[in-house]
């Protein structure tokens, strides 16, 4: 990196702590600015104030990344200057090494420029400081399209498994009218009538024009009517019931518009469709990556991607004591999907079920197994990207 100026930025909630150094790394000023779009414009002016002054270009380090800055991140992006996101973890191990006389948004931004002027220097201050590189539109949208899928399924599963705890209070035999809780006929059903008593009254007529209940239903729903009781607390707990099952049927509407839109996506994104050419990596396990992913410019190797999706445990070893750790820098989500993804890849290719079947007779745990054939397939992945080229079988061939 050639002479530049530097700012750090502490990232806060409400506020942000600014600190701006010249090249040398003298401290050239020191500010806070709201999250607002008159503090970015403070911001920005204040940057060009002494980039018009020393004629240098401008680098940014900041925390959080796409995450409490947004938009500023992005503002800083089109502006044209460097944009580089500082590892929180190992800026703590940074701490620790050097430690200061205090924590305070101050420091933490002197920090920063510390490392951002030691980062041609020092090689822990450039693991620290990782540059943001350019991601395809497409794939920043897939990020955060999955990511909002992600928090309506885990709220219909949270929704459903406390509508299905008072269901088993309330009416049991109710709840065993049909196998699965979130069958669309039975949430139906339940969200029918105001009160949850009324189900029992219904004519078979009313039970019929309910979408999804046909004749062998309907039957079953009429036996359960001839017999049907509820325990006293139906009358407070039978409401939340059905604004429970009610409430499950708007997520999955929800979810089904986001699918929609994620696959038109997937369409539109090259990292997604070469995925998707994969035998097992469906349209979300692959919108996932994609989005979490970005672009493989983020990183410097196939190992260091694999390290990133949680396909690369480490080795831990000490005296006789031999085993593995799980590493800190995993993207959680990315992981959960190269998980799905590479189980289901198991079960579609046979000599990756050959492998996996290998694995586990060699004493590994299934998730140690699906782990190991993750760590191949990034090996895939990443020749498939950087080749541009889609899946062939014979990609596993040399599994068995």
């Amino acid at each position: 990196m050639g002479p530049m100026i530097r700012v750090g930025v502490d990232v806060g909630c409400k506020t942000h702590q600014v600190g701006i150094a010249g090249p040398d790394g003298t401290l050239l000023e020191e500010f806070s600015i709201p999250h607002t779009q008159e503090g970015f414009t403070e911001f920005f002016t204040r940057i060009e104030h002494h980039r018009r002054k020393l004629g240098l270009p401008v680098a940014v380090a900041m925390e959080g990344y796409n995450g409490h800055a947004r938009p500023l991140d992005r503002m800083i992006v089109e502006k044209g200057y460097r944009l580089y996101n500082v590892n929180n973890l190992k800026l703590a191990r940074f701490r620790e090494i050097f430690p200061g006389p205090a924590k305070t948004d101050s420091l933490d931004v002197r920090k920063i420029l510390e490392l951002f002027h030691l980062k041609d220097h020092l090689p822990m201050a450039k693991d620290v400081l990782q540059e943001v590189p350019e991601v395809p539109k497409e794939n920043e949208k897939l990020k955060r399209l999955t990511r909002r899928r992600r928090q309506l399924v885990n709220e219909k599963v949270r929704v459903m498994k406390r509508m299905q705890a008072d269901l088993q209070a309330v009416c049991p035999e109710l709840l065993g009218l049909t196998r699965k809780v979130d069958n669309l006929w039975f949430l139906r059903f339940l969200a029918s009538c105001d009160d949850l008593e009324e189900l029992a009254q219904l004519a078979t007529e009313e039970i019929r024009e309910i979408p999804g209940i046909g004749v062998k239903y309907a039957g079953i729903i009429r036996e359960w009517q001839k017999g049907a009781k509820f325990s006293a607390e139906v009358e407070y707990v039978g409401p939340m019931i059905v604004a429970d099952a009610r409430r499950v049927l708007e997520l999955l509407e929800e979810i089904a518009v986001l699918e929609g839109a994620i696959e038109e996506l997937c369409e539109e994104s090259e990292l997604a469709r070469r995925l998707r050419s994969m035998p097992g990596f469906g349209t979300i396990s692959a919108a996932e990556l994609a989005g979490e992913i970005g672009t493989l410019n983020r990183f410097s190797s196939e190992a260091s991607l694999a390290l990133y999706l949680g396909m690369c445990p480490l080795d831990k070893q000490s005296g006789q004591l031999h085993g593995t750790r799980s590493p800190r820098q995993v993207n959680k989500r990315a992981k959960a999907a190269m998980m799905t993804a590479v189980a289901h890849h198991i079960w579609e290719v046979p000599e990756s079920r050959a492998y996996y079947e290998r694995k586990r007779a060699e004493g590994k745990r299934h998730n140690q197994a699906v782990r190991s054939l993750g760590r191949h397939l990034v090996r895939v992945i990443w020749s498939m990207i950087k080749q541009g080229r889609d899946y062939e079988l014979g990609e596993v061939e040399c599994l068995t």
